[in-house]
Order: structure tokens, then sequence, then C-alpha cells
């Protein structure tokens, strides 16, 4: 095989600890709280104007808008407020900051990249692409975010990153958000939660509804049922559980994209939101939509998700339904197959699945794809994000995973009509760690999370040991030729 030519782009996204956003920072204990409370009570007004301005002084420069969110923290300890008499806006923000703390979100890490197209692509030169790069971001506790970048590839194949914010935000969560009844009780059912409680709670909502309808209808079965069993009360909880795992935020339009931060949010990602993978769907009727799909880990158990936006100012997260949904690393194809959408999967740690479905919600029955061949993928394959559709197939981006845990990033092609059919695969790898990349917080990985093409190139952003991230680009018919197309 001739070797393919592959250039690496002069820019590297590195982790900046000095991205920062406020996070609750509240013990746990009620007496530990209320004493801290109190110290702030106690102080005069005078004393309380002098200590905020210090706070503000030395903190309000590193944050867009620092008030909100000491605002809200100080929302959060006001059920331990022991006293009946209004507080200034000084004294609640005070209060707000000793129940506050810094979150450097990328201080470990910045890794694990995908790219689509930018859905504005007003202003542009013809023949140059608006982009934007998805990233995991990973600080302290080791817990991951997504974060966004935006950029141009130009005619000749440049890529230039917009200039990068030292400021993130975190959107505002839709206190009221709707949901679709008949994946609800699919997920409830999954879970082993389908039974006469969960039925009186769901009977009465409409096909649509609202987090204040499930919140009525959950507080009636409550006072309604009598005894109130331990069974009860479990299915209870899990319908409130699986309601905070879909949810709806938004950013304001005035935010750059690399302003933007979604950090975990429901209980199941509190440990970590990882390795999304966005993609550009275009529906039959010509309608877009961009993927996402992610996993979510609570320190204890994976939940893969999905991510749903049209425009990266809205998002709307919600549960994946099926026996298929496990393990890591789904990746949706770009447009519909026959009618159908079509997922890449992993489901036994070791191969690389596909399945196909009538809802982009709802998987099952998979199928294995690929499965280890080369000595350099011998311990495991997976995707390096969604299928690319090209004239000679589906191109898919693969990771293999050889000796002594080495990441490998590699390539198959899939036929347009049957993509489980594969046409070919590469024998030796199209990227792997090299020099300073091979050095990190998990040492010899090379990893993307998803591509894109453009002017006749395959334009790869991939991650260096979970640590930092660079971009390459390949030619696409060098490509194909080696894949035998």
């Amino acid at each position: 095989m001739n070797p393919i030519t592959l250039r690496r782009h002069e820019m590297a996204l590195v982790p900046e600890s000095a991205r920062v956003i406020l996070r609750p920072f509240i013990p746990g204990s009620t007496h530990r709280i209320t004493t801290i409370i109190g110290r702030a009570l106690a102080m005069s007004e005078e004393d309380v104007t002098r200590d905020l301005a210090a706070v503000l002084i030395e903190f309000e420069a590193r944050h867009l808008d620092i008030e909100s969110p000491l605002l809200a923290n100080f929302e959060r300890v006001l059920p331990h407020l022991f006293t009946q008499r209004p507080l200034s806006q000084a004294r609640k923000l005070l209060i707000g900051a000793l129940f506050s703390g810094e979150y450097a979100l990328e201080s470990a890490a910045l890794f694990n990249p995908s790219i689509v197209p930018h859905p504005d692509q007003s202003g542009v030169a013809e023949g140059s692409l608006r982009f934007i790069m998805s990233l995991r971001a990973t600080g302290e506790g080791h817990i991951s975010s997504i974060e966004f970048r935006s950029g141009l590839i130009d005619s000749t194949g440049n890529v230039a990153l917009d200039p990068i914010s030292r400021f993130v935000t975190v959107p505002e969560i839709d206190p009221n958000p709707s949901y679709r009844k008949k994946p609800f009780i699919i997920k409830l059912h999954e879970m082993g939660f389908e039974n006469g409680a969960s039925i009186a709670v769901m009977e009465p909502l409409g096909e649509s509804f609202t987090r204040n309808d499930l919140n009525a209808s959950v507080g009636r079965i409550r006072r309604e049922t009598v005894p109130v069993t331990q069974g009860l009360t479990s299915t209870l909880s899990c319908i409130q559980w699986l309601a905070d795992s879909n949810y709806e935020m938004h950013f304001s339009p005035k935010l750059a994209m690399s302003e933007r931060i979604i950090f975990p949010v429901s209980p199941n990602e509190s440990n970590g939101i990882e390795d999304a993978r966005f993609v550009r769907f275009r529906e039959d009727d010509g309608s877009v939509m961009y993927y996402a799909t992610y996993t979510a880990y609570n320190g204890h158990a994976i939940l893969p998700q999905l991510i749903e936006t049209q425009d990266f100012l809205h998002f709307r997260v919600l549960t994946l339904n099926g026996t298929a949904v496990q393990n890591k690393g789904m990746a949706l194809f770009p447009r519909r197959i026959d009618g159908n959408y079509a997922m890449l999967s992993r489901q036994d740690d070791e191969n690389l699945f596909i399945m196909c479905s009538d809802n982009p919600h709802y998987w099952s029955d998979p199928k294995v794809l690929l499965r280890p061949a080369e000595m350099w993928e011998s311990v495991k394959i997976g995707n390096c994000g969604s299928p690319i559709e090209t004239e000679a197939g589906w191109l898919v981006i693969t990771h293999g995973v050889g000796p002594m845990r080495k990441y490998c990033i590699g390539a198959a092609l899939l036929d347009l009509r049957d993509p489980t059919r594969v046409i070919g695969r590469l024998r030796e790898p199209l990227l792997e760690p090299e020099g300073s990349g091979r050095e990190g917080y998990v040492p010899n990985v090379v990893y993307s999370c998803g591509s894109l093409l453009h002017a006749g190139e395959l334009i790869l952003p991939f991650a260096m040991s979970d640590r930092a991230s660079a971009v390459a680009s390949i030619p696409l018919k060098e490509l194909l030729t080696a894949l035998g197309a």
C-alpha cells in the first residue's frame, strides 16, 4: 500500500486552567451550613460590604457574570437560614460566596474532539467552511464536560480556530421541560418499573407533558396511596430520576462558542459527560438536526444519552431506549438508509457493531460489523465518530487497541446501500501516537470522536494521550484508494 499523506496542522488545543466556572461548595453537614450562615449573619453591614468588595476585586474579572451564580448558591442554602429579617443584596452575595468555589473545567485535559459544519455559514468565502468542534474537558476529580470551539477551513484546506475566550458560562436549565410519553414509559419498562404505581402516574398525562404535569401526577399518587410502601417509594423515585435525566437548556446568543460549556446536570452524569460524538443529521425532507451521543457516568455506572440541537444555543438531553443501549461509543449515521436510522455501537468491549431503527431514541438487535483483524487492533476496536458519506461508500474512522494498550486510528469503508457490508479496511494505522503526543494522562493514545470532509480532504481532529488535541487532514482520494475503492 502506498503511504497516505497526512498533514498535521500547526495548532494544538491544550488544557487552560484559567477557564473556570463557579460551582456550589456546600458541606454535607447541616450543622456546618448553619454555622457558616451564622457567622455571616453576625457581621455588621459595614463589614459585609467590605468583605464582599474584597471577594469581587479578587474574582469578578475571572467571570462574565459572577453575581448570578453567587445568588443561585445563596438560594441553595436558603432553607437553612434561621432569620426572617430581610437581607441586603451584599449579604446574600457574601453568603453565596461562602458556599461557592471555582472549578477549572479543563485543568487536566482537553481531548476527544468531534467536528461538524457550523449551522451558520453566512459571510463565509466561497470554498471555505465554518465549523464547530466539541471537546471533552476534564478537571479536578476527573469530572468531564463538553466545551466548544469554532473556526474556519479555507479553500486550500488550512484550518484556523476563532479566538478562544478566557471565560466560560454554563447554560440556563429549563425548570419545566417537556417529555414524550411513549419513550418515557418504554424506559420505565426497561428499568423494571412498569407497575400499578407508574401506570397510575402516567395514565392521565398527555402524549407530551411537562415536568410540572409530572410532579402534580406523582404528588397525587403519593397522597392517595395508603399505605406508602417501599415499592411505591422506589417507583416514584425512579420516575423522578428519569425526569431529571431528560432536560433542556439554553445559552445566551451573546456568548461566543468557546464560552459555552455543558457541565453535568443530572444525577446519572454527576461524574462526567464523556466523549460526545456530534453529527449533522439531514432528514429525508431536508431538515437538519445536530445529534450527539455521549456517555453519562455517575461514578459507578455508565448510561448512553442523546443530545439534540439545531443552533448550539438550545439543547435537549434525552435518555436512549432499547436493549442495545449499553456500553460506550454509539455513533449515528448522518442520514436515514432505506427509511431507517443507523448507528454504530460497541456492545462487548471488543467488536464494532451496527444496528438500525425507525426511531433515533430506540435501539436493539445489534449485529457485528468489524472484529479485530490486525495486531494494532487485536485487543478491541471501535469507532472514532459517525460514518461519513462518500461516493465510494460510508467512510468509518476507527480506533484499535493493541499491545501495551496502544490506541491507533484506522479506517474502514462500508457499502452505501447496505452498510452491513464491509468494502475495505486499512491493514496499517492511519494515525498512531508518536513523540511527545505519547505522553499524557493515559499514554500511547490517539482518539477522535468525529471528523468531516471538505474540499477533497478528511479533516480529522484527534486527542493525544487523553491530555490535548490536534488536527490532521488526509486526501480523501488517497484514503479511498488505500481502502480498495
